[in-house]
């Protein structure tokens, strides 16, 4: 899509075929097959862009309650925050004067930020820029958000005439080249290091990274670093400096804002597997806070290099999965289907640590019958294989 096209979508006749376009529920497979429907009533451009819309806001709907309102770019919603970590994250934004998103693409945190503090959003794409204003009046926030168009690798071109502790910055540096997903901070567009003047004028900064950043590249700056989970599944990592900055590391789990961060202990205890087993949260294994999630629920580690824990008291925790374990033994593909035929374990599901065997072939390999069902841990006992067979998993914490 370009700008003339998202401007055909604004009139009566885009309007028009975009209800149609939403109307067929379309997905990308299926836009050679609803083109040609729909280029029967409307202009191919308009089709075209209608179509894209449609599509982007039905795969958007898992990100944002309000989708059906919005305008993105592939590239842009793919590399956009779900609407509850960016509201998360706009929380600390609360009591400044004014936020600048740099590099707010489509605005998808503009909005979130827009909810607590006037937000100002730079850009130097054209075509989400004006996407970005559009999701702003969709969404009642015309008046709380202005939109700039600016290069910031030539440094942000605003000047204020209030404090700059009252001015508070949020930048989220591309992450992508075309489908490919860039991890190194130093290839970020711009790159990280673009904050390093940023700061000297604007103190008070959240930059969203990566999940899965080599954490030696952020070393040598002086940030918080927090890594935030959605539903269990680890989604980004954000770098708070000045009075952001709360602590070293920490992680916190969505929707409920759990967050865990302190001083870690150097090491856990080691045992064997006791009467449980825990499995942290990824947010706390990529935060290194392993150590001090064992020592809050008073657990021991089975192996110095495999994040599982182990108590022999149940201790329900939003920062870890937990099981009964049944039994535990050395590990021998023998031993192990003999241990669950006894028992008429016909279903099992494996989970792994430090363990080269694929899931898939050793249930293959089992060939088990009966109507009980077990949870499978293939993992390490201070450096030794070792399988955990466990009772499926019951308690969560809610």
């Amino acid at each position: 899509m370009n700008i003339e096209s998202f401007k055909l979508l604004h009139t009566p006749m885009g309007i028009d075929a975009l209800e149609l376009a939403a109307n067929l529920n379309p997905r990308e497979e299926d836009f050679l097959r609803h083109f040609q429907m729909i280029e029967r009533r409307f202009p191919a451009e308009i089709v075209r862009a209608a179509l894209e819309t449609a599509i982007l806001r039905r795969e958007a709907a898992q990100k944002f309650p309000f989708a059906q309102k919005m305008f993105f770019t592939r590239q842009a919603l793919q590399q956009a925050s779900g609407w509850e970590i960016a509201v998360y994250r706009a929380a600390r934004y609360a009591g400044f004067d004014t936020a600048l998103d740099l590099g707010c693409s489509i605005g998808s945190d503009t909005l979130g930020l827009a909810e607590v503090v006037f937000t100002i959003g730079l850009d130097i794409d054209h075509l989400r820029l004006v996407m970005a204003r559009a999701n702003a009046e969709n969404l009642g926030l015309q008046n709380r958000t202005v939109f700039f168009r600016a290069d910031l690798y030539k440094g942000i071109p605003l000047r204020f005439s209030s404090k700059a502790e009252k001015i508070a910055c949020f930048f989220d540096p591309a992450r992508r080249k075309g489908e490919r997903r860039i991890f190194s901070v130093y290839d970020y567009h711009p790159p990280l290091n673009v904050i390093n003047d940023w700061l000297k004028v604007y103190p008070t900064l959240g930059v969203k990274i990566s999940p899965g950043v080599d954490l030696n590249e952020v070393r040598s700056y002086n940030a918080e670093v927090e890594f935030i989970s959605l539903h269990g599944e680890l989604k980004e990592a954000v770098l708070w400096f000045g009075s952001f900055k709360t602590t070293q590391r920490r992680a916190t789990l969505l929707p409920g804002r759990y967050t865990i961060c302190g001083e870690c202990p150097d090491a856990l205890p080691l045992s064997r597997p006791l009467a449980y087993l825990y499995e942290p949260d990824p947010s706390i294994l990529r935060a290194g806070l392993v150590a001090l999630l064992g020592t809050q629920i008073g657990a021991r580690q089975l192996d110095p290099a495999i994040a599982y824990l182990t108590s022999d008291h149940l201790e329900i925790t939003p920062f870890a999965r937990v099981w009964e374990i049944e039994d535990w033994f050395p590990f021998g593909l023998k031993r192990l289907r003999v241990y669950l035929r006894e028992r008429g374990v016909g279903r099992v599901t494996i989970k792994k640590r430090g363990s080269p065997l694929v899931p898939e072939t050793l249930i293959r390999e089992l060939r088990l019958q009966g109507n009980e069902e077990r949870v499978v841990f293939l993992t390490q006992l201070m450096g030794k294989p070792i399988v955990i067979v466990s009772f499926p998993e019951k308690t969560r914490y809610e």
